[in-house]
């Protein structure tokens, strides 16, 4: 200190910006929490599809396709669905809610939570189909044997995650892109991945938290899919993706866009530059 002039550490100030900028994320968060689920459905059209895949007939005439290769109904879903939302969707949404850009980025990533939620149910709704199969031709003590249904059973679960992924990737990578702050747009990928990442890690928490409770009399899941009850599991994710969703729409009905916000405080944020 000289002159009576007092030092101030730059670390303890925080512009009108800083603050505004600050709240701006906190406000995403909610919505960032409640799309980590979606992420966590589309784990089991990897994992647990595949596996029921490999149990069921996948001949087409003389060739068998593997197991693996049906997640092309993923790029065949997305392909589909884009061209119709950008053809079908975007007019029509534009008329009724007045929005020239179809639906809001909350809106999109909404549908494609709720094309998760009949992932789940299409998924448990085959997986006993599937059962019943195993029972009525003897084969559920055999993990190995094939299963005379066809694999194709399996296609409405991953056409609806393909879809729904068409609806919240987008979706949610357009929200973070526009609701981030201009100096943190590098932060807006962060989340946007980390809701990705965030999704495998409650998957196996769900996971394992399932075969603890269930232990091994009766297990959901169980080495051999056919003693189990897999489809108890795609219930529970059903179950727990509607109770998400229901959240969600709270969160995106409480949220109010960035210019819209700020317009309506007479707040005008510092042009920062882009780092991303």
């Amino acid at each position: 200190m000289a002159g009576g002039i007092t030092a101030v550490n730059k670390w303890y100030l925080s512009t009108l910006t800083d603050v505004e900028e600050v709240k701006l994320i906190i406000r995403m968060l909610p919505i960032w929490a409640t799309t980590i689920m979606f992420w966590t459905v589309y784990v089991q059209m990897t994992t647990f599809s595949v596996s029921q895949a490999t149990t069921m007939d996948r001949h087409i005439g003389s060739f068998q396709i593997p197991a693996a290769s049906l997640t092309v109904f993923f790029v065949g879903s997305i392909l589909l669905t884009v061209p119709i939302y950008d053809r079908i969707i975007v007019p029509t949404a534009g008329k009724v809610l007045k929005n020239p850009h179809g639906l809001t980025p909350l809106q999109r990533t909404g549908v494609g939570l709720v094309f998760s939620i009949f992932a789940m149910v299409a998924a448990a709704f085959t997986e006993v189909k599937r059962l019943k199969a195993a029972q009525s031709h003897g084969l559920a003590n055999n993990p190995t044997a094939e299963i005379p249904l066809s694999v194709f059973w399996l296609v409405p679960q991953f056409f609806f995650v393909g879809s729904g992924e068409a609806f919240t990737y987008i979706g949610q990578l357009d929200f973070f892109l526009r609701e981030c702050p201009k100096g943190m747009k590098t932060l807006s990928t962060g989340l946007f991945l980390s809701t990705l990442s965030l999704g495998f890690f409650v998957s196996s928490l769900l996971v394992t938290i399932v075969r603890k409770v269930t232990g091994n009399q009766r297990p959901w899941l169980a080495d051999n899919l056919n003693q189990g009850k897999l489809y108890n599991f795609y219930w529970l994710l059903a179950i727990l993706s509607a109770l998400n969703f229901v959240i969600y729409l709270f969160c995106a009905k409480w949220y109010v866009y960035k210019e819209k916000r700020l317009a309506e405080e007479g707040i005008e944020l510092e042009e920062l530059s882009c780092h991303a």
